[in-house]
């Protein structure tokens, strides 16, 4: 049904979880919903799919049994993703607490390449996007050198890209605000990931101001991050390419639709 209801709130674009984002079995997809995925997004020009890995899998976590387990729940997304015919799986790169940030690093990509082991990537363009995070002490991606480090480390591993959210941008310590801030913003993910790189933006506001750290979505332009800033963000012709996906708050019917709708005309100029 997440073609369907994309299609109600007028999206062109979405993302799902695949399974149960809390819990670790894996849901078993039957290739006949594969199949009625691959044939909605093509009755209403769907495109890109983006769906989001488990909150659960940590790929630099110092312990081995949750590491073993995310190692195995990763290669389950991935299979996944394949089967719905999926352009994009989004990764947190999880947290290195106990360990340093370099033993954090290494251990995300050593766990991604174990997860990817002898899978058949020859099944449409997808990509794996490392999310940035929200700049938490021991979270790995608050930084973009971070995020592109990791991209680098996969780069002969898988096609690998980066999503960037607006809410743990501005929440670690980026100005997307104010039109100067904003250019630096850009001009440091140019540096550091490459815009072209990046493939999908959640287009979240903040409830937090900048720098607080605090992962917490609000619906577009209610926020400390407001309209202007999306509008500017939607007109920059370096992320042209992007897909701009919201993971606000529903908390009253309607709430998804208007949130598209006002990116939307932001998008087209009209608010």
């Amino acid at each position: 049904m997440a073609a369907e209801r994309a299609h109600e709130i007028g999206a062109n674009t979405f993302q799902i979880f695949s399974s149960s984002p809390r819990m670790w079995r894996p849901a078993r997809l039957e290739e006949t919903h594969c199949a009625r995925m691959r044939q909605l997004r093509k009755k209403y020009d769907c495109w890109p799919l983006v769906v989001h890995t488990s909150y659960l899998v940590n790929l630099c976590s110092q312990s081995e049994e949750v590491r073993a387990k995310s190692i195995v729940a990763f290669r389950s997304e991935v299979e996944r993703a394949l089967a719905l015919g999926t352009e994009y799986l989004v990764l947190h790169p999880g947290s290195w607490r106990g360990l340093t940030r370099e033993e954090g690093l290494r251990l995300a990509a050593e766990s991604i390449k174990a997860s990817l082991d002898g899978i058949d990537f020859q099944m449409g363009d997808f990509q794996i996007l490392i999310e940035n995070t929200a700049g938490a002490e021991y979270s790995l991606g608050g930084s973009f050198e971070q995020v592109a480090e990791l991209i680098h480390r996969l780069r002969n591993v898988a096609a690998v890209g980066a999503c960037l959210d607006t809410c743990h941008t501005h929440v670690a310590g980026y100005d997307i605000v104010s039109e100067e801030g904003y250019a630096e913003t850009a001009r440091q993910i140019e540096a550091t990931i490459g815009s072209k790189t990046v493939r999908v933006w959640h287009t979240n506001d903040a409830k937090a101001p900048r720098g607080s750290k605090l992962d917490r979505h609000e619906n577009i332009g209610q926020g400390m991050i407001g309209l202007e800033a999306f509008r500017r963000l939607l007109h920059d012709t370096r992320f042209a390419h992007c897909a701009f996906i919201a993971e606000t708050p529903v908390e009253q019917p309607g709430d998804d639709e208007k949130d598209v709708q006002i990116l939307r005309s932001l998008a087209c100029g009209e608010t």
